[in-house]
């Protein structure tokens, strides 16, 4: 019997397919692909609506003086808890109230004009800053006044917002997809062409940022009856829209 090395010596010489382990795998049929690429348009639009507020948050600070720091922080705590008590009798619970800050810092003499002294410490500045959260719009200005009766003496912003940050939006996103379907539409007319169906759409709704107050003014009047007069400001809600259409054949 012919051993194996004579079998594959003679297939090789014949010029015969080997088989089993010795056959090469064929590669596999490239079949070719062609690419179609759709025409289309793609416009972007920006929509608003103005809203009422139906909430506001107000910086009250207390700040305090002293030689030392220790005496004028208790200074300090001594108002606050007076101002925080004044607006809870007001109507304010608790859990609408937020401090924001609290420093202690080292206050110094101005320098001399013309020397280079350093500077010589005159006491101690602490401030506590708190933030009210009111419900009732009706009730800022008379907030403000009850603080400052208590002891506050510093307003450091007046801020409105919404509570549910999605009122107006469905009116801001039928505002955009307007604009963004006239900006389409301009585009189609410019390049002699007409729009087929949206082929997507996607859209961005920003967030809605308190408002702060630009000015306000704090009442002197002698009765207690008069309250700091407030005028809210519209909020302004916002989105963004992105709209792809095909242009037809």
């Amino acid at each position: 019997m012919p051993s194996p090395r004579a079998v594959l010596l003679s297939t090789l010489l014949l010029g015969l397919p080997l088989q089993g382990a010795l056959a090469q795998p064929r590669p596999p049929a490239v079949v070719p692909v062609t690419a179609t690429q759709e025409r289309t348009i793609r416009v972007e639009g920006q929509g608003e609506v103005k809203v009422s507020p139906d909430e506001a948050f107000i910086d009250l600070a207390v700040e305090t003086r002293a030689p030392s720091a220790q005496a004028a922080a208790e200074a300090n705590a001594k108002k606050m808890d007076k101002v925080i008590a004044a607006l809870v009798q007001a109507g304010v619970v608790r859990k609408d109230l937020e401090t924001r800050n609290y420093s202690v810092a080292m206050e110094f003499e101005p320098p001399v004009p013309g020397t280079s002294e350093t500077p010589k410490p005159r006491g101690y500045q602490v401030n506590n800053t708190v933030e009210v959260h009111v419900r009732d719009l009706t009730k800022v200005g008379s907030l403000l006044d009850t603080a400052l009766k208590a002891g506050a003496n510093r307003v450091d912003s007046v801020r409105f917002g919404l509570s549910k940050p999605e009122t107006g939006r469905d009116g801001a996103l039928r505002d955009a997809v307007a604009r963004a379907r006239q900006s389409a539409q301009v585009l189609a007319t410019a390049l002699g062409v007409k729009l087929g169906p949206v082929l997507d759409a996607s859209t961005i709704t920003e967030p809605i940022r308190p408002m702060p107050l630009a000015r306000f003014a704090m009442a002197t009047a002698e009765s207690a009856d008069v309250a700091t007069p407030i005028q809210p400001q519209e909020q302004t809600v916002q989105a963004t829209v992105t709209l792809i259409y095909a242009i037809e054949k």
